[in-house]
């Protein structure tokens, strides 16, 4: 029997698989994941089939005409080596086409995406610490964010992306299992971080601060609202010294790197107030 192998477009029930696998891979990806990444790009995730047998997966989202991420990169382990992952990650760089495509890899793979045409922009640092050693109370005006009018959150966080996303952040944002927070200054907001539920403990992301201050307020408030001696995960731009220097305060461990590459030019994306990245799955 000869064998067969397509790609398409997934449903939404095929995003489950993706973020199935990539628990099985160790990526500890968030209760609510598939939702909100689904509300990103629809269009944007790919399904490797051999005779109908799931047996890649990939994501291309697109978020404009200029923009897109890539992620979700998986083959089964019984299929790798052979091709399949090829054929997908080429399939996933033609519907980004024309855009400036953003990825975070595993650091080992730096070079073959190199030969695709990405480029290393920096390295994000994967932390992890304790709830009740991270519950640190402040004297910082916070509130949360669902207190606030959607439209004001939505603005501060334009300047930490590429491109608007609104589709995603009201989802993100709207979570059952996630909590916000916000630092005011004079009513005006000021910093943002959101903590949401995960196969194992918890990831804060984003979390986007003026200064230490603010960041480490926020890591306090939102570690304060799970259960005690939880895990707590912080992705961080390595190329950030205070955002760094603040896990390393605060006793978290690093766990791994991944190589933020892109196509074409580095996005200005406020890296020196983005103490904690919103995911390295679609950006």
């Amino acid at each position: 029997m000869s064998n067969t192998y397509t790609i398409r477009t997934m449903t939404r029930d095929e995003v489950d698989l993706a973020i199935e696998w990539a628990a099985q891979e160790g990526w500890n990806p968030g209760l609510e994941d598939a939702h909100c990444y689904y509300q990103a790009d629809p269009q944007g995730f790919l399904i490797g089939l051999l005779n109908d047998e799931p047996i890649a997966v990939i994501s291309a989202v697109k978020y404009a005409s200029a923009f897109g991420f890539i992620g979700f990169y998986i083959v089964k382990p019984d299929y790798r080596g052979q091709g399949f992952g090829l054929k997908i990650w080429q399939a996933a760089v033609a519907r980004l086409a024309g855009c400036n495509i953003g990825l975070d890899g595993v650091v080992e793979q730096q070079e073959n995406y190199k030969k695709s045409g990405f480029s290393l922009a920096y390295s994000n640092r994967r932390y992890q610490g304790s709830s009740h050693k991270l519950a640190i109370q402040s004297t910082l005006e916070l509130t949360e964010l669902d207190a606030l009018p959607f439209s004001t959150i939505a603005q501060f966080l334009e300047p930490f992306f590429p491109v608007q996303r609104t589709g995603f952040w009201h989802a993100w944002l709207t979570q059952s299992n996630a909590k916000s927070v916000g630092v005011l200054d004079d009513g005006e907001l000021q910093g943002v971080g959101i903590i949401r539920q995960c196969r194992e403990g918890y990831k804060i992301g984003p979390l986007f601060a003026q200064n230490t201050q603010q960041a480490e307020a926020i890591i306090g408030a939102l570690s304060s609202q799970v259960a005690d001696d939880c895990a707590i995960f912080l992705d961080v731009p390595a190329c950030h010294s205070a955002a760094v220097e603040l896990a390393q305060k605060l006793d978290m461990t690093p766990v791994f790197d991944t190589a933020r590459m892109y196509t074409q030019e580095v996005p200005e994306i406020g890296i020196d107030k983005t103490f904690g990245v919103t995911s390295f799955e679609i950006g």
